[in-house]
């Protein structure tokens, strides 16, 4: 270790904001996957479907997503090493592997649905083939990435979240918002049964996801973080998953539910695109195309950042550089951003599809967060967890597991077929493997 964990607490107090600002970057990366368009079209589903109703999931992200960032950033820092480096250290090969498959199942499947929305966003905004374009955008993301490397993508991430942020909120200033209503809103509740509850595990899923998880370590690594940068990455997490995550989502939520949520526009009918096109009339196009701006910009930061998980995941777990100095690794990003473009060739609506996305990648986050704080009260770590830090950490578990288990409910209520039975599929190998955690975990602590 480089400086113990007081010295970086501390600097919490004396570090000044203007050089916070300057050096943050890391969690931006996060959430700039965070504030994408498959977290978008389940802020808007959720909007337009049951109005304000579920305001307090909306919230409850915001502050679910900076927690989960905040646990970990402190593996990361604490260990100096990347998660899956510590849990092969500290748990094993096998879990190792366990939690690689699981977060490139769930990145790759969003990656090819991403990509998907960028193109054909992109051929709304210019009439050009989606197909063309998720080509053109995949040999982009493959020269940039893998010949800029992580720099170019914090740049591309702080400057794309800034214009997503910019261009819902004002957006929202067009709209009118009926404050009454959506103070009623922040009390929890279903309104529309297992309907809704599909739309509250998107919902959360976007902002508490195993992608953002798994990747911080490796971000805070590229920019050289250690335990002496508690403060920085500290405030990086706050700003980026609670201030601009958190704007984002609001704007978004409150535009649907104010202007979406209306016997005119048919909420199980619409997509993204159209969500943009029904502003037009209701509010002046100035939203529309403000609206349509911002999910360019959202898919286009989404796409990036996600691009870099699995390549650094397998790399880890492989014993390779998790940087472009690496032939290896700079192969790795190559290859993820090039098979991306397959996405664009997937037929249907993307929104129903991103909703989707979302919560598949909530089935498996349960299981990343025990593994976080496993490590986190384990030797891995010079300093373990506060008591504060664990019962938030638990919490969020519960949550996530509950609203992953009505979304596999959901599944199973609606009939397995290919896809549902793979989900529920997956679902119980992640039941089981968390069993097996929890079951270490306390042959550990009381042998």
């Amino acid at each position: 270790m480089s400086g113990d964990t007081s010295t970086g607490v501390a600097s919490v107090s004396r570090g000044r904001l203007g050089e916070y600002v300057a050096e943050m970057g890391p969690s931006w990366i996060a959430g700039a996957i965070a504030a994408g368009p498959a977290s978008m079209a389940t802020l808007v589903t959720a909007g337009a479907t049951f109005g304000y109703a579920l305001l307090w999931v909306v919230v409850l992200s915001a502050l679910s997503g900076a927690l989960a960032q905040y646990l970990a950033m402190r593996l990361g820092l604490l260990t100096e090493t990347g998660i899956v480096d510590a849990v092969e250290t500290h748990l094993g090969e096998g879990w190792a592997w366990v939690l690689v498959s699981d977060a490139v199942l769930a990145a790759g499947l969003a990656q090819l649905v991403i990509m998907k929305t960028l193109a054909d966003v992109s051929e709304t905004v210019t009439g050009v083939d989606a197909r063309i374009w998720g080509v053109a955008w995949a040999l982009v993301l493959a020269v940039g990435l893998a010949g800029r490397g992580y720099r170019f993508l914090e740049i591309v991430a702080k400057l794309l979240v800034t214009a997503v942020v910019v261009a819902f909120l004002a957006s929202l200033v067009v709209v009118p918002v009926d404050v009454g209503s959506a103070a009623g809103g922040v009390v929890p509740g279903f309104p529309g049964g297992l309907d809704s509850a599909l739309v509250a595990a998107g919902i959360l899923g976007g902002a508490v996801h195993i992608t953002l998880i798994t990747m911080h370590s490796y971000t805070m690594r590229a920019r050289g973080w250690t335990a002496r940068d508690y403060g920085l990455a500290s405030f990086d997490v706050g700003s980026s998953m609670l201030v601009a995550f958190g704007i984002y989502s609001l704007a978004v939520f409150l535009v649907a539910a104010s202007v979406l949520h209306t016997p005119e526009v048919a909420a199980g009918e619409l997509t993204a695109i159209s969500a943009s096109q029904a502003l037009g009339p209701l509010v002046g196009p100035s939203a529309e195309w403000l609206f349509l701006l911002g999910l360019w910009a959202a898919a286009v930061s989404t796409l990036g950042g996600n691009t870099i998980v699995p390549p650094y995941l397998v790399a880890d777990k492989l014993g390779w550089g998790t940087d472009v100095s690496d032939s290896r690794y700079r192969g790795l990003l190559v290859a993820v951003a090039l098979i991306s473009a397959a996405g664009a060739f997937i037929g249907g609506a993307f929104f129903p599809l991103l909703v989707l996305v979302l919560a598949f990648g909530l089935v498996g986050t349960p299981f990343a967060l025990l593994v976080v704080l496993y490590l986190l009260n384990s030797e891995a770590v010079p300093e373990r967890n506060s008591r504060l830090a664990n019962v938030g950490g638990v919490t969020l578990v519960g949550i996530t597991a509950v609203l992953a288990g009505n979304f596999i409910r959901e599944q199973i209520a609606s009939g397995l077929g290919g896809l549902s039975g793979f989900v529920v599929a997956f679902a119980g190998v992640m039941v089981l493997a968390m069993v097996g955690l929890g079951g270490k975990f306390l042959r550990s602590r009381y042998a």
